[in-house]
């Protein structure tokens, strides 16, 4: 395969710097964004934000200003200024195919046309923008449109808990909630998983780096291996690794003498995305539904990434038919803008007033654009556009695997993709995977960038190269997508087979 594009002159003097990516397939940015502004309009403290803007320089300030966590702004390095749909401008005018998403955020891409006249809607009423948890008609609009996206038993009496606006926050009301209703304190938790930077969020979680800098405990969190394919913790994999998963956890939770006490509940995302993308067995759901049902522990799915139409269903859960007790859902019903919800049963409701709350839990402008977004998306059925999509995509990689020994496996669901990167000169082991390759994934992001594509990476040793592109993705951008990847995995593999033998000569 040829490469997409040919790599002009550095123009912004950083190594991760990329050329444009062919825009022609997408929508030109709204006009409103670039409208002359009269002479005696007031400029001062108005930034910049066209091709014009100072990219080199807003780079340079951001990293010597802005705190050492920063993330993908490392691996990342451009200046975006203007964005539709799935195309991102940067300052220097390179264009680029966003198969991050704000991290699965945006379901329709960005500045959707339903997205941005929800938003100026309630703007032009002149209705408050912040009103912490008071009734509003665009709250009430939006609880309408998401309950009639559940699972119809847990719509019919459940509760719903606005909360800080980011995902993190939702786990922690989850686990408050349960431990309230139940009178219990432990969590089953699984290996691999993430549910967020908060403390208790974190004990839920599999990375231990953070815990082990900051001191942050696991609590009376248990973990269980969770299941999957190619890396099988039991080494078997496919339906026997499933099985001895199930089995393992309920020979655990039933054992009087295992050292684990009752837990209130146990937490476990329906896709496993920072962990690796990594799909939980339909049947082991199920029985894992069935073990906290007969033992009275609440199942809380997280649904922050895999929610709203991701994987191919509207929720995640929906693959296995397995309805939780709580869902925790963020990231894409706020339409782009912060939100985030805990949906449980009502047998649960045992909060007093006051026992969760946020300041920003009342934001009026994500409400409305998430009422947009909800709609559009169940209207038009872009959850079953992902499914069809996203079994293409994933097809096409796995046709790759025969002549690209760096792809270790291809995974995930509906728009939520995950191409394992290995070394492809190594051995395998007895169930046949061979060693993860983090600076060969490394190289195949930059490679990636470089073609005009963005992606991230994950797993656990992050070295899962991460497709995330919205639901709105058309044919022609699936197809630019495959053909860059392909090209900047087989780009990075050569550069590091030069590499090699450039040290070795030396």
């Amino acid at each position: 395969m040829t490469a997409a594009l040919t790599r002009p002159d550095d123009r912004s003097g950083t190594e991760d710097s990329a050329p444009a990516a062919p825009p022609a397939e997408i929508a030109p940015a709204d006009t409103a964004a670039t409208a002359t502004v009269p002479a005696d309009t007031k400029q001062i403290g108005r930034p910049r934000i066209g091709p014009s803007a100072d990219g080199p320089g807003i780079l340079r300030r951001q990293a010597a200003r802005e705190s050492s966590a920063r993330t993908y702004a490392r691996s990342l390095p451009i200046v975006p200024v203007r964005a539709r749909g799935m195309t991102v401008e940067g300052a220097d005018g390179r264009r680029y195919l966003d198969c991050l998403s704000g991290a699965g955020t945006l379901a329709l891409g960005h500045n959707h046309p339903v997205v941005l006249a929800a938003i100026r809607g309630v703007l032009d009423t002149g209705a408050p923008l912040h009103v912490l948890d008071l009734a509003t008609p665009v709250k009430d609009r939006f609880v309408e449109e998401l309950f009639a996206t559940l699972p119809p038993e847990l719509a019919r009496d459940g509760r719903i808990q606005f909360c800080g606006p980011a995902g993190t926050d939702a786990v922690e009301a989850a686990l408050k909630l349960v431990r309230t209703a139940t009178g219990r304190r432990g969590v089953v938790a699984f290996t691999g998983a993430y549910h967020g930077m908060t403390e208790g969020a974190l004990a839920v979680s599999g990375d231990t780096a953070i815990r082990d800098a900051t001191g942050a405990g696991t609590g009376d969190a248990v973990r269980l291996p969770f299941p999957q394919r190619y890396r099988c913790p039991f080494g078997t994999g496919g339906a026997e690794g499933e099985r001895v998963a199930a089995h393992y956890a309920r020979t655990l939770l039933e054992d009087p003498n295992a050292g684990v006490p009752a837990p209130a509940g146990m937490i476990v995302e329906p896709v496993q995305g920072e962990g690796g993308v990594l799909p939980a067995p339909d049947g082991w759901l199920r029985e894992m539904r069935r073990l906290t049902a007969e033992r009275g522990i609440a199942l809380i799915a997280d649904e922050v990434q895999t929610g709203l139409g991701r994987t191919g269903t509207m929720w995640g859960v929906d693959h296995a038919g397995v309805v939780p007790d709580v869902m925790v859902i963020s990231k894409a019903i706020g339409g782009s803008l912060p939100l985030a919800v805990v949906v449980y049963r009502a047998e649960l409701d045992h909060w007093w007033p006051g026992a969760h709350a946020g300041t920003f839990r009342g934001n009026q402008l994500a409400m409305a654009a998430g009422t947009a977004t909800i709609a559009f998306v169940r209207e038009h059925r872009l959850h079953e556009r992902a499914a069809l999509l996203g079994a293409r995509l994933a097809g096409a990689l796995g046709d790759l695997m025969p002549g690209q020994p760096a792809i270790g496996d291809v995974r995930g669901r509906g728009l939520m993709l995950g191409v394992e990167i290995v070394e492809p000169d190594a051995a395998a082991d007895a169930c046949g995977t061979r060693p993860a390759a983090p600076a060969l994934a490394r190289a195949v992001r930059r490679e990636a960038l470089g073609r005009g594509l963005i992606v991230e990476l994950g797993g656990r040793h992050d070295s899962v190269v991460r497709l995330l592109p919205p639901l709105t993705m058309t044919d022609v951008q699936a197809d630019a997508v495959l053909e860059r990847l392909a090209d900047a995995i087989e780009a990075a593999r050569a550069g590091q087979a030069t590499s090699t033998a450039g040290s070795e000569s030396a």
